[in-house]
């Protein structure tokens, strides 16, 4: 199988367990995680180009870079504005992201793969 065929989701969490369970659990089923401490970072791999994520999932209370100002950065770019946001958090306010959804932590992790699938597709099994 090459890489090529595998969903990339980009995960932005600072919370080191969370960015562990939420990577674990999606490479589990199959798809290829991206991963990030805080939004500045993840602009950086999205600028780098290396791989383009099929849906980003953001956390909104981070240190360096929070997930709104992620979000304005993103939107400035035509390329990075497409891809689809979804939105992490135990706290309400995510009114002004416009984000395609939100999760609310905790995170249940069934949940998260049918939001992931609706976006990226289902993943093809892990050889």
């Amino acid at each position: 199988m090459s890489h090529d065929a595998t969903p990339t989701v980009m995960l932005v969490e600072d919370d080191i367990d969370v960015r562990e369970a939420v990577a674990d659990t999606l490479e589990e089923v199959g798809y290829r995680v991206l991963a990030a401490r805080h939004g500045l970072e993840a602009l950086g791999l999205l600028r780098s180009g290396s791989s383009r994520p099929c849906l980003i999932l953001l956390d909104l209370m981070m240190p360096v870079m929070d997930g709104w100002t992620f979000r304005d950065e993103q939107r400035k770019h035509p390329e990075l504005a497409q891809i689809p946001v979804v939105a992490l958090s135990a706290h309400a306010g995510m009114r002004d992201l416009d984000a395609a959804d939100h999760l609310r932590k905790p995170i249940q992790l069934r949940v998260l793969i049918g939001v992931v699938e609706r976006f990226c597709g289902a993943p093809r099994p892990p050889e």
